[in-house]
């Protein structure tokens, strides 16, 4: 994507690990499949930063507990949270750097706050809303959550 549209690639230093890995990875799926080394990235980003994408302000939260770097992603009141929050549940934690009490933190600290009508995009799945998942989410109800 980077060479065909000339779009610079984002990540957080955390996950820089993950990233460099990416060849290998498919081997940990039981795959084998050829994938050339990836390019360094070009920004490293952290919460709060801004991104300008055209008319558009992409804001960076910083949500670890799927991997160390994990980051939603928000556009007004549309939040991409990739395999941190889903309807109904939260992403998994059994990756090398996850954590499901940091995920659960992450989560409570920094998207809940962020209210109800903000509309969840997650990288698997119907979308949702902060509401929806803060009241009937089952991962975000005592005893699940780490208060």
């Amino acid at each position: 994507m980077r060479d065909r549209w000339a779009v610079p690639v984002h990540l957080h230093r955390a996950d820089l690990f993950l990233y460099e890995a990416l060849p290998e990875q498919t081997r940990w799926l039981g795959l084998d499949l050829a994938y050339e080394p990836v390019p360094p990235p070009d920004r490293f980003y952290d919460h709060g930063h801004e991104i300008p994408v055209g008319t558009l302000t992409v804001r960076v939260h910083h949500t670890p507990g799927h991997t160390p770097g994990s980051v939603c992603l928000q556009v007004d009141r549309h939040l991409f949270t990739g395999d941190t929050l889903f309807a109904g549940t939260v992403g998994r934690t059994d990756l090398p750097g996850g954590s499901y009490e940091t995920l659960l933190r992450s989560i409570m600290t920094r998207i809940v706050p962020l209210g109800d009508d903000v509309v969840v995009h997650p990288g698997h799945g119907p979308e949702s809303t902060v509401g929806r998942e803060r009241l009937a989410n089952p991962f975000l109800q005592v005893p699940y959550v780490i208060l």
